[in-house]
């Protein structure tokens, strides 16, 4: 097998794309390895061991997930069509189910999560009260819903059903 050394980010990629189809047993150094085409040396070149890696992944996932909410933030546009594509962000992320399921045994990713969650309740809860909608229950209503569909549908009918939840709330403004 020819070896390589790859990067950090090229690692934490391949493990979200590991985590999104296999679940957390994938995030280990052999498998990972494998799937790159190299050896697990390239892994610990960069990662002192399996829980420094998590750690990097989850912070990775942390920090693009919170820029995220901040890109929102500072958008422009009313607040429907903002309201639409924060759910996208949120349902086009391939590895977040995985860490939803991933949190249920693993502390440290449920407060990622946890954290993650209530920046992305604040921002649900803004977006609302510019739609004139004040009753915060409706921004945890909006969460749990992009939280729950990914386990149930497809991914264009998550999208459909997340439209329909944004028209029902909005017509109650």
């Amino acid at each position: 097998m020819p070896t390589q050394r790859l990067s950090p980010e090229k690692w934490i990629t391949a493990g979200f794309l590991a985590l999104a189809q296999k679940g957390p047993s994938a995030l280990a150094a052999e498998p990972l390895a494998r799937q790159l085409g190299t050896t697990k040396g390239s892994f610990y070149w960069h990662f002192k061991d399996v829980p420094a890696y998590h750690a990097a992944l989850l912070r990775e996932w942390h920090a693009a997930a919170l820029a995220d909410v901040l890109d929102l933030l500072r958008s422009d546009g009313p607040a429907d069509a903002r309201l639409r594509q924060f759910g996208r962000s949120i349902l086009d992320d391939p590895a977040e189910a995985a860490l939803r399921v991933w949190a249920h045994s693993d502390k440290t990713v449920a407060t990622t999560l946890a954290e993650v969650d209530a920046e992305r309740l604040i921002y649900l809860e803004h977006l609302l009260k510019q739609a004139g909608l004040r009753n915060p229950a409706f921004a945890q209503a909006a969460l749990a819903s992009l939280i729950g569909l990914p386990q149930m549908q497809s991914h264009a009918a998550q999208h459909a059903a997340f439209d329909a939840l944004v028209d029902t709330v909005l017509a109650l403004a």
